[in-house]
Formats: C-alpha cells, sequence, structure tokens
C-alpha cells in the first residue's frame, strides 16, 4: 500500500491533458517534417526526440524513494494552485513523514538525456556555466509550498533558460537549452532546497515532480523550438549530422 501511493500525476488532470496535447502537437510536425532538421540540431533523431518527451511525460507519475524526513502532520489529498498551475497532492493513508523522491519522468529522465547530450556535444564549459546561470536564478525564485515541496513559476525555466543559451552559443543553443534547463531546474529549484522541505506537511516531495515538473518538461519542448528557429535563420545544419536519418 505505501508503494502505490508513492505513484501519482503531479498535475491535474486539467493541466497534464494540455501538455499531452502540446506532446501532440509535436508529434503531428514531425509527421509532416516541419522538425526534422530541429532534433538534428538537438543531437537527437526524430522518433528518439518524440521518446524522450512522452517517456518523461508518462515517466512524471512514477516516484523512486530515496529518503525519509522524520513524522510530521502531513496535507493529503488536495489540489494546490501555484501561479496558475494546479498540482495534486495525493491522498496518503498510516504514511511515516516526507518521502523525498525522485521522478522519474522530470528528474531521472531529463538528467540522464543532460549528461547524453553534454558528452555528445562536448559542452563542458558552455554546459556548466549555463547550469549555474540558470541554477542561480531557478534557486533565487524557487518558493517552498505547504503540501507540494518545492515549487517555481512555470515560465520561469523557460525563459531564463532561452536567454542564457541563446547568448552563449547560437549554434548549439538546442542542446544547451536542454542541459541547461534540465540540470539548473532540478540542481537549483529542487536539491539546493531540500534543508527547506522540514515542515511543509508535504508526504512526497520529488525531484523534478510536482512543482517543477511542467517547467521541466516545457524546456524539452523549447530545445525544440529553439533548433528550429535556429535552422531557419542561418544556423544551417549541426556538425555532428553528418547523413539523413
Amino acid at each position: 500500500m505505501f508503494s502505490s501511493q508513492l505513484h501519482y500525476l503531479p498535475l491535474s488532470p486539467l493541466f497534464f491533458s494540455i501538455l499531452a496535447g502540446v506532446l501532440l502537437g509535436l508529434f503531428f510536425l514531425i509527421e509532416v517534417g516541419a522538425l526534422r532538421y530541429a532534433y538534428m540540431r538537438l543531437g537527437l533523431g526524430s522518433g528518439a526526440a518524440l521518446a524522450l518527451l512522452l517517456g518523461s511525460l508518462i515517466g512524471s507519475y512514477f516516484n523512486i524513494p530515496i529518503a525519509e524526513l522524520p513524522d510530521q502532520q502531513m496535507i493529503s489529498g488536495r489540489e494546490i494552485s501555484y501561479f496558475g498551475m494546479h498540482y495534486i497532492v495525493p491522498t496518503v493513508v498510516d504514511w511515516p513523514g516526507t518521502i523525498i523522491a525522485v521522478n522519474v519522468g522530470g528528474g531521472m529522465i531529463p538528467a540522464l538525456m543532460s549528461l547524453y547530450l553534454l558528452v555528445k556535444n562536448r559542452l563542458w564549459v558552455l554546459g556548466l556555466a549555463a547550469t549555474a546561470c540558470v541554477g542561480g536564478v531557478c534557486h533565487a525564485l524557487a518558493d517552498p509550498v505547504p503540501g507540494v515541496g518545492i515549487a517555481l513559476p512555470i515560465i520561469v525555466p523557460s525563459l531564463t533558460t532561452a536567454v542564457i543559451a541563446l547568448l552563449l552559443s547560437y549554434r548549439q543553443a538546442a542542446p544547451l537549452a536542454y542541459i541547461s534547463g534540465s540540470l539548473g531546474v532540478l540542481i537549483g529549484a529542487d536539491l539546493l532546497n531540500l534543508d527547506k522541505l522540514q515542515g511543509l506537511g508535504a508526504p512526497i516531495a520529488s525531484i523534478g515532480g510536482a512543482g517543477t515538473f511542467d517547467g521541466i518538461f516545457l524546456i524539452g519542448i523549447l530545445a525544440v523550438l529553439i533548433a528550429s528557429i535556429s535552422d531557419r535563420t542561418g544556423g544551417g545544419r549541426p556538425a555532428f549530422a553528418t547523413k539523413r536519418p
């Protein structure tokens, strides 16, 4: 019973459906070929990029527990609004305390993909600089929200990431945006605020889950759009795309 209560949608059904609709729109653009070279600029085939976003969306339901905070009064079974977004606080029974977990779709998948893009594109210096900038902004603006954990205004990660990635490297802005946006949110908003979770009454404080998942998912969409824009305005094909998929 304890294990089954760990898994839940981080957003209300309405907002989760909106993100699913955005994903369907991208799928249509892939099918008509509009984003073919955009995905190549990101460093992925179109099928792999779609699988990445789909995996993130489905994986947002699953949390992997890694630690437990002392017993406290829990907030349970509510829908909490924050900057226009509605987050679900799961209904829990016989709960031991706040469980710190890693969200599969918003934490594990983006982190692993960021490391892959970092190595593939050799963005060691730029990646570190961009991640530090995004992480600093997210850390400054992140809020502890009772029942949810750490939350960010949904537009903050995307806008910050877009500006920083385009300023640091126009040619490699797409992979740089995904790397710095994903890792910046996870480190700046979630990891550096773990000390603020005590007393929030959140049954599950999920790294990359409720409070930050929406921003991280939109960063994946943003990276594709940046790639498409830079391609249309003269960025050309990326050096690593040696042949057509």
